[in-house]
């Protein structure tokens, strides 16, 4: 098992993945991930200032991934976790609490004082994790994404 920094051909074994999850759940294909321009240039979407995307790899293929980026309008104060989706392979075998981890360890040294994820209510497990690490919901989103099927929105301070 190996977590990497996203590298471009990497972009389409994520992009499947990403968009493989919503069918897969029953997610809604507008106003999510599914839709965003990022999805189909990973790598290039994450070349900024004090953002990252890391792939997990298990035995040289990619399986998942998950980023940070500035929260749009909030400075460098607060990160969202972006995009965090994995193949059903490795789903249940503690890959996504690693991942997590990673993210949340680089958003700390990155210097971002919260942490901010949008969801949707099917991914019972994420929340699961999620709540399990701190996160706290909110009301409503704070941004804007333009994830406006998601109806989950969390925060955690680092």
């Amino acid at each position: 098992m190996l977590i990497r920094e996203i590298r471009p051909e990497d972009n389409l074994k994520i992009e499947n993945i990403i968009k493989a999850i919503f069918p897969e759940f029953g997610l809604p294909l507008v106003g999510t991930a599914y839709e965003d321009n990022e999805t189909l240039q990973m790598y290039e979407s994450y070349q900024g200032d004090n953002e990252v995307y890391f792939v997990l790899e298990v035995n040289n293929e990619v399986l998942g991934g998950a980023g940070i980026k500035p929260l749009n309008g909030f400075g460098n104060r607060v990160c969202e976790l972006q995009k965090m989706y994995f193949s059903p392979k490795v789903r249940g075998k503690g890959y996504g609490k690693i991942m997590f981890e990673k993210c949340l360890d680089t958003a700390k040294k990155i210097g971002y004082k919260q942490c901010y994820l949008e969801s949707a209510s099917a991914l019972k497990a994420a929340i699961h994790i999620y709540e399990a690490y701190g996160f706290k919901h909110l009301n409503n989103p704070l941004g804007n994404t333009g994830h406006y099927s998601c109806g989950v929105w969390m925060i955690k301070d680092l």
